[in-house]
């Protein structure tokens, strides 16, 4: 019997809203809330379970329009894209970072250098032809062996890091020494190379 009073009082009250009410500011969410617990309250101290079950189910509908009027309110507006916060094109990510092992080029210095003490140690072996045949010899091997020499010399670490950029492209980029990326790193164009974001 009291949900059947509570019903009639408010609808009463609907019916006589004061001059200006119409106008007046949304309930809260928390404010929404708090109705909506008082209501559940009211309802379970109705006496038979049917209008226990139909008070209960008149406040949840009362509560979600409620709550979706208080949301609407509270949302804040849209705010429009400026050119700050526009897609940055030349913004990527990191796929990987590898470590390469880039060999040296060997030069003519390194040949002349290898040929001519090759030259010399081949020199000292045999006599006649034979001295002459391991002077060759050892100048070519000493040709060879200088330019590998120079080559293994003139080597070095190489950092690649593969990036994937926000149009989708993908690019390396080769360091001397470690850039400190890892993979997922926000990075962006500088010039010729990338930077950290």
């Amino acid at each position: 019997m009291k949900y059947q009073s509570v019903l009639l009082v408010a609808l009463l009250a609907g019916f006589q809203l004061p001059a200006g009410a119409a106008d007046a500011a949304p309930l809260t969410v928390k404010e929404v809330e708090a109705r909506y617990a008082s209501d559940k309250k009211l309802c379970a101290e109705e006496s038979t379970s049917a209008i226990r079950m139909q008070c209960l189910r008149d406040a949840k509908s009362e509560y979600t329009s409620a709550l979706d009027a208080a949301k609407k309110t509270a949302a804040p507006a849209p705010v429009a894209k400026s050119a700050s916060t526009a897609a940055c094109v030349d913004c990527g990510k990191v796929l990987g970072v590898e470590i390469v092992e880039r060999k040296g080029e060997g030069s003519a210095l390194g040949m002349v250098g290898g040929g001519v003490a090759g030259a010399l140690l081949g020199n000292q072996f045999g006599k006649g032809t034979g001295k002459t045949l391991a002077t060759v010899a050892g100048a070519a091997g000493g040709a060879y062996a200088g330019k590998k020499v120079e080559e293994h010399v003139k080597s070095a670490k190489v950092w690649v890091v593969k990036v994937r950029f926000d149009s989708g492209d993908v690019q390396s980029y080769e360091f001397e020494q470690d850039p400190g990326m890892a993979a997922g790193d926000p990075v962006r164009k500088s010039g010729e190379t990338i930077a950290r974001r």
